[in-house]
């Protein structure tokens, strides 16, 4: 087996191309016709591949149907990327162990034809490797004028968000980067900017005054596209992470929308750190 984040074992992060499906095909029938019985060699990937697809292989009646069944448990099995790459690297290594006469792809085969159609894992055993994994925007991990209990709750929203994202948990991952935000813009609250205090105790009202005080600035800009998303993402017609969803329009969430959310969120946070600590100052 391979080392991959184990929730993807239950929710898959995405298919395998289907060029990838195609090429590790064509390998596996150059392994069968190495060996005198080719029906064996396709019967002993089957059973890794219909497991990938949380199925029973079965002995298939003649070589036909077991090359029928094959591409059958692939197919299957290609919903999720990571065990579909997992069934064939393991299934490989069995049997080169079985027999070691016969030439199976090593890991240098398998990395090239899963680059060559962008399948976005590469195989560094023991390990899986998502070469697309969400790299999250940087926010500042010690914020000088806060205490540390509160920095700590910071870094504990950050890191339960990036959580739910490698768990593809999306709407959760928004929901978490959400309440965030809105829990930072809370540190404006009492802020003076100059003759002026922002006394708004919520996210919408604190963003109200604080761009009422920031006219043409980049703050003011700033403010206008974060209030933008967050209202987007509270509305049920829209992410339906804070106010419900709407189950009429669908509710489902998808990994790119989930972490350009965060992402975009993140940046907003980063942004109205700086911005608090130059007030404070």
């Amino acid at each position: 087996m391979l080392n991959f984040n184990p929730q993807w074992r239950l929710v898959s992060p995405g298919s395998i191309a289907l060029d990838v499906q195609n090429e590790f095909s064509v390998l596996i029938s150059r392994i069968a016709n190495q060996h005198g019985n080719r029906q064996r060699i396709l019967e002993h990937y089957k059973t890794y591949f219909a497991a990938a697809a949380g199925r029973t292989s079965y002995t298939s009646s003649n070589l036909s149907w077991a090359e029928s069944d094959l591409r059958d448990y692939m197919t299957g099995a290609s919903d999720n990327a990571p065990m579909f790459i997992e069934a064939f690297f393991d299934a490989g290594t069995a049997l080169n162990n079985q027999n070691p006469q016969l030439v199976v792809p090593d890991v240098e085969t398998i990395n090239f034809y899963l680059s060559k159609h962008g399948a976005g894992y590469e195989v560094s055993p023991p390990n899986l490797i998502s070469k697309s994994a969400h790299t999250p925007i940087a926010v500042p991990d010690h914020i000088p004028s806060l205490e540390e209990q509160a920095q700590d709750a910071i870094q504990r929203s950050l890191k339960q968000s990036d959580d739910y994202l490698s768990a593809g948990q999306n709407r959760q991952a928004v929901q978490e980067i959400l309440w965030l935000l809105e829990t930072v813009s809370l540190l404006f609250e009492g802020v003076r900017i100059g003759d002026a205090t922002v006394e708004g105790k919520y996210f919408n009202k604190i963003a109200a005054d604080l761009k009422k005080h920031q006219r043409g600035k980049t703050f003011e800009q700033v403010l206008n596209w974060a209030t933008t998303l967050h209202g987007y993402l509270s509305a049920p017609k829209g992410g339906g992470v804070r106010h419900g969803a709407d189950l009429k329009t669908g509710v489902a969430m998808q990994a790119n929308e989930a972490r350009l959310f965060c992402n975009l969120i993140r940046s907003y946070i980063s942004f109205l750190i700086a911005e608090y600590e130059r007030l404070k100052a």
